[in-house]
């Protein structure tokens, strides 16, 4: 979408402030609604897109998905329309951050902070999943929150309702970061796939970083299947270890193992904050004494019956569940207050007791695999009924060695829980992080958390990034390499420019293969000619040799055979006659004279070339030949003879004297 001028007024009543922002399918304005008087945002389509239905379909679906949603955590949107050859969405105008700048500048973000931010998001999307509605594309960058710390969701761009499949035209729709593994994969999602997202949100705030990075969408879908999350504690430890459980329990590749409903995470979250500003009481051994306490003032024993199995059933921020047994009543004994207390402390007891027998899994034997090559410890944990995660570590030890794993060898740990692989880098190695798209003030801070050195600042013209934003790095992202390295920002210097080739003159094939290879579009148009061979371009725009960016159009003007005419003619008529008759047969007229001894040709047309009835190119030259009358010197001594004879003959009529000799 090319640049919209400050004060341009859209549709009659959007006028343009400035410029917010851009994306992959459209900008953003800023706007003043001057019927209402009041600031929105405007999100105008690219150009691009407009003739592409897909496109228009979602951007028409999301003005329709999130116009039905009202709700203080959603943006709002007010009305959607057409403008200049393009779509148009007029919304609520926020000004704040989005939370990926916000992440970017601040991570990692305080846990109470990060929960606070998290439970407003999925009050969006319960209020959006209530209705039907799966966002499909929850992001840092589709989230605004103002200086008050109050968040809202935009972006309902693939959005749908229901639980129809994600894969469009052979594409999988959404950000490779935050898909869910179900989504990655092109299968069928609900509103657990956006608790996924979600968690993958909540993982970046409390961490500074996505769990889930490569140089290709296609590695980080497939990172989303088959990878687990590196814990967020090992990156911050200062996450509180039921927070990072309950981060855990939001990223499992099964939708079933997640939690049930934005309420049940919504609930689990208040729990962790609870837990955080309490210093850390458990929220679980509280609840069971509660329960204890309440059976034990009814009046209850310890005596246990078929009837006492009365389950109280809770979240423990694993997805799993609690059962506490209750005791069945018993006929009062007299007891001090001290025989209470004891009852009331063996109930929890049993209680706990219960809890970890009925719901304790299988266990296995962690194999050691320390000193092992990382391909061969996979295979051996996978076959001891673990999952496997690993990280990079700078150490002496050959790179790609495992050199420490948690839970420690030779302990026993529930069957399908992971373990923990820290892996050799080499020594005093790192990996470069991704700051695609960062300011290079931004990619700079990145790099040097990661103990890494900003090289050269290199320009690079690029489409998709705005002039000052970084396009790579050099080494790429992901990479493995030593501390201390300099790393080469790649910074974007706009669209790239390139001097118009001079293609008049060449036939149409000809001109656009030369065209397209300096980087141009073409659009060929046609017009007649008399002078230029058919098929040859006459004529271009923007002229040769000037500076434009690449990927904009050419206008190429091909020469094509004027038509043809039959001649009329017009011998015999007079000049006015025949200049009109051949004018209006779409011919030019050249004149010419030449000199007649007969007076009724004096202005009339004594020759015409090409011939009466001849075919000729319209615009082409008919030349005609008017006579102009002048009279011979033959002529005049004739008529003078004449007249003398005349003459002659009358006077010798009057002679009087016959045989007289004829002067």
């Amino acid at each position: 979408m090319a640049e919209l001028a400050p004060n341009t007024v859209v549709d009659n009543r959007y006028r343009v402030l400035s410029r917010l922002g851009t994306g992959g399918m459209a900008d953003v304005f800023l706007a003043e609604d001057e019927q209402l008087g009041r600031k929105i945002a405007l999100k105008l389509l690219h150009r691009r897109f407009a003739e592409d239905p897909d496109f228009v379909e979602r951007f028409r679906r999301e003005a329709q998905s999130a116009a039905g949603l009202q709700h203080p955590n959603v943006v709002s949107v007010y009305d959607r329309g057409e403008f200049d050859g393009t779509y148009y969405i007029a919304m609520e105008y926020l000004p704040g951050r989005s939370l990926k700048q916000l992440i970017r500048q601040e991570a990692p973000l305080d846990p109470l902070r990060a929960i606070d931010i998290t439970i407003q998001i999925l009050k969006a999307a319960r209020f959006a999943h209530a209705r039907g509605i799966v966002h499909r594309d929850l992001k840092p960058h589709n989230v605004i929150v103002d200086d008050s710390g109050h968040a809202k969701v935009t972006d309902f761009g693939i959005a749908r309702a229901g639980a129809s499949d994600m894969t469009e035209t052979g594409s999988i729709m959404g950000t490779a970061q935050y898909l869910s593994p179900e989504q990655a994969q092109g299968h069928a999602v609900n509103a657990q796939s956006d608790l996924y997202s979600v968690g993958i949100v909540l993982y970046e705030m409390l961490t500074g970083r996505v769990p889930f990075d490569a140089e290709s969408a296609v590695t980080i879908a497939l990172k989303h299947v088959s990878e687990a999350p590196l814990p967020p504690r090992q990156i911050n430890p200062d996450i509180p270890p039921e927070l990072e459980q309950t981060v855990l329990w939001v990223l499992n590749k099964d939708p079933a193992d997640r939690p049930v409903d934005a309420d049940q995470l919504i609930t689990v979250l208040e729990h962790c904050k609870e837990a955080i500003t309490s210093a850390g009481a458990g929220q679980h051994t509280a609840s069971m004494a509660a329960v204890a306490a309440a059976g034990a003032a009814a009046g209850a024993n310890a005596a246990i019956s078929d009837q006492a199995m009365r389950a109280y059933q809770t979240a423990n921020g694993t997805g799993e569940r609690v059962a506490v047994v209750m005791p069945e009543e018993e006929p009062p004994h007299n007891r001090g207050p001290w025989g209470w207390v004891v009852l009331v402390i063996l109930l929890i007891a049993a209680a706990a007791a219960a809890a970890y027998f009925l719901s304790r899994p299988k266990q296995a034997v962690v194999p050691s695999v320390v000193g092992e090559r990382l391909s061969v410890a996979e295979k051996v944990v996978q076959a001891a009924h673990f999952q496997v995660a690993h990280a990079y570590q700078s150490s002496a030890k050959a790179a790609g060695t495992v050199i420490a794993e948690n839970p420690n060898a030779g302990t026993r740990a529930d069957r399908g829980s992971t373990v923990f692989l820290t892996v050799s880098g080499g020594p005093g190695t790192t990996s470069v992080p991704s700051v695609q798209g960062d300011t290079v003030a931004a990619a700079t801070r990145a790099l040097r958390r990661a103990h890494l050195n900003v090289g050269n600042q290199l320009p690079r013209s690029s489409s998709q990034f705005h002039t000052g934003l970084v396009t790579g790095t050099s080494p790429p992202a992901g990479k493995t390499i030593k501390a201390g390295t300099q790393v080469t920002l790649y910074v974007s210097s706009g669209p790239a420019t390139k001097k118009v080739p001079d293609v008049t003159g060449e036939t149409q094939t000809a001109a656009t293969t030369d065209l397209i290879h300096a980087g141009f579009n073409v659009n060929p148009t046609n017009k007649a000619s008399n002078s230029a061979p058919a098929g040859t371009v006459i004529s271009q725009s923007p002229a040769a040799g000037t500076t434009q960016q690449q990927g904009s159009t050419v206008t190429i003007v091909l020469a094509t055979a004027p038509a043809t005419a039959n001649v009329p003619s017009v011998l015999g008529d007079p000049t006015s006659g025949a200049v009109s008759a051949l004018t209006n047969a779409g011919f030019k007229v050249k004149q010419q004279k030449q000199k007649v001894t007969q007076q009724n040709q004096d202005g009339t047309v004594i020759q015409q070339s090409p011939g009466a009835n001849a075919t000729a190119k319209k615009g082409s030259t008919v030349t005609i030949t008017i006579g102009k009358y002048v009279p011979s010197s033959s002529s005049s001594s004739s008529s003078s003879s004449s007249s003398s004879s005349s003459s002659s003959t009358t006077t010798s009529s009057s002679t009087p004297a016959a045989g007289s000799p004829v002067p």
